[in-house]
């Protein structure tokens, strides 16, 4: 990574729990699991984080911040409702362009991952990632978008705009103000990662103990066809397994202590022009 990137854009396998403010909660844990699970084979997929130096920038070069307060200000003086000025702030971010040292940094960054992928333009999924340096407890998950089989340099310039964009959804603003969070002080984190295809096959979620008790003793497995976008989104009922960990290692015995098989009823797939779109099973 060269040094005009390094402001702008940092490698997964560099990022840590450390850089919590820098990239957010979501990279930083993506870097956390490279380089601890790397040395063991467990494989996750590489990529790279803007900071939140290059969304304050991007806010800085095209003047920006004191717009965005204005329409803030008007909303908490009720003379604008809040879906109203969640639609103009984004609106007001979308027109926004990258600077020529910003987008060279993001480009150069692509364009390493789609060299180590082999590709000349690798399919990437693109995730918004808020972070606070002054909120460490904050959780912002959920809230912002993300968006799946982004590839090339113009769409992935135009969906990490999307990305900072979505720091004003209707739902983020709401938590914010909720919380007396100053809007201002939260920035945004894009991920970038190359994708698998499980489009073709299958993917889910893991849960390393019970999410809902706190048990450590199993692995609660939530899983469908396709992309595991719609599982994520709870969007379909998928299947559900419930491991017990102590059993993983005996041959004698099931370690699968519950099975409940969804209907599964859609799937999301790559979309051939880019994206990804629901369909039925």
């Amino acid at each position: 990574m060269s040094r005009a990137s390094s402001a702008f854009v940092r490698p997964f396998a560099e990022l840590g729990s450390s850089d919590l403010g820098e990239v957010g909660g979501k990279n930083a844990s993506l870097g956390e699991m490279i380089r601890a699970l790397q040395d063991s084979g467990v494989r996750v997929p590489d990529g790279f984080a803007t900071t939140s130096h290059a969304y304050r920038r991007f806010l800085e070069e095209n003047d920006l911040e004191a717009p965005i307060r204005k329409v803030l200000e008007e909303m908490d003086a009720g003379d604008i409702s809040l879906s109203k000025a969640g639609e103009r702030i984004r609106e007001m971010i979308l027109g926004g362009t990258f600077s020529e040292a910003l987008a060279a940094a993001i480009r150069e960054a692509y364009r390493e991952l789609s060299q180590t992928a082999g590709k000349e333009a690798v399919d990437v999924a693109v995730r918004s990632s808020a972070t606070a340096e002054d909120l460490p407890d904050a959780s912002f998950a959920g809230q912002q978008d993300s968006f799946l089989n982004v590839t090339g340099e113009e769409d992935l310039l135009e969906t990490c705009r999307r990305c900072y964009a979505s720091l004003f959804t209707d739902r983020a603003i709401d938590y914010r103000r909720s919380r007396d969070f100053d809007h201002m002080e939260v920035a945004l984190s894009v991920g970038v990662q190359r994708m698998v295809r499980s489009d073709q096959a299958s993917a889910g979620v893991i849960f390393t103990l019970d999410p809902d008790g706190g048990f450590p003793g199993v692995v609660v497995i939530t899983s469908a066809w396709g992309l595991g976008e719609a599982v994520v989104q709870g969007t379909i009922s998928p299947d559900q397994f419930l491991v017990f960990k102590a059993l993983l290692e005996r041959e004698d015995r099931v370690p699968i202590l519950e099975r409940e098989l969804g209907s599964k009823e859609e799937k999301v797939v790559y979309r051939k022009e880019g994206g990804s779109e629901s369909v039925p099973t």
